[in-house]
């Protein structure tokens, strides 16, 4: 089996979770992803199979697409729904609930590109150590989250109900939209971190096109996107 084949990650899994079943079902190990899914995050994970694990390094740049839930009024260590969350008062400092006036000028500041810090709980390595396994131990430091220039094409707002935000993001490859989406909380003065994800589109692949588990070998055969 040689080609590429599209998955709806479910929540909960890991993109390596999603590999390893794979590779149980096929009775292969050339089998392999291109972009990280975090594991309450869903949406669009791309598998190379076979052969088709030489197209992934095409895909390592491409623009992605995501639909996100910020919820405000909250922080998380992780800046997801996973992490240590800490409930905050805006009225305590000194703000109100941010209207859609306010979210528009927040989100400007973030349109276009700027520059992002990676999330403490990421892959990125300091040291030869990645972050998280840094963080976990208690030894990582808001100056060591590694800064990069990210693009952001689109930043739109779907809906607003406080405290939660939900926005449409179409961004350049190595954004964090947990990183976004603190950072947004911060611009707004209330906090905010990522408790919805889902990735819609990897390039030009959308998930409306992906298979969802569980998976088996017909499923599999009859999905792959040939070569």
């Amino acid at each position: 089996m040689d080609g590429l084949l599209l998955v709806d990650k479910p929540v909960g899994w890991t993109s390596h979770d999603v590999v390893a079943k794979l590779r149980g079902i096929l009775k292969m190990k050339q089998i392999g992803h291109a972009g990280t899914l975090d594991p309450f995050a869903t949406g669009l994970l791309v598998i190379g199979i076979g052969k088709g694990t030489k197209a992934l390094t095409a895909l390592v740049g491409v623009d992605k697409e995501y639909e996100a839930t910020i919820r405000l009024g909250a922080t998380s260590d992780t800046f997801d729904r996973d992490g240590v969350i800490t409930e905050l008062d805006s009225r305590l400092r000194g703000n109100d609930k941010p209207s859609l006036i306010d979210i528009e000028k927040a989100l400007d500041k973030f349109r276009g590109g700027y520059e992002q810090l990676a999330p403490l709980h990421s892959a990125k390595k300091i040291g030869g150590k990645k972050l998280y396994d840094l963080a976990r131990k208690g030894k990582a430091t808001e100056e060591m989250r590694p800064k990069k220039h990210v693009t952001i094409h689109e930043l739109q707002t779907t809906t607003y109900e406080w405290p939660n935000l939900s926005i449409h993001v179409k961004c350049g490859s190595g954004t964090y939209i947990r990183s976004l989406a603190d950072d947004i909380g911060r611009e707004l003065g209330v906090g905010g971190y990522c408790a919805e994800l889902r990735r819609t589109k990897v390039g030009s692949f959308d998930v409306t096109g992906a298979i969802t588990l569980p998976l088996d070998q017909t499923a599999v055969s009859e999905a792959l996107l040939k070569l």
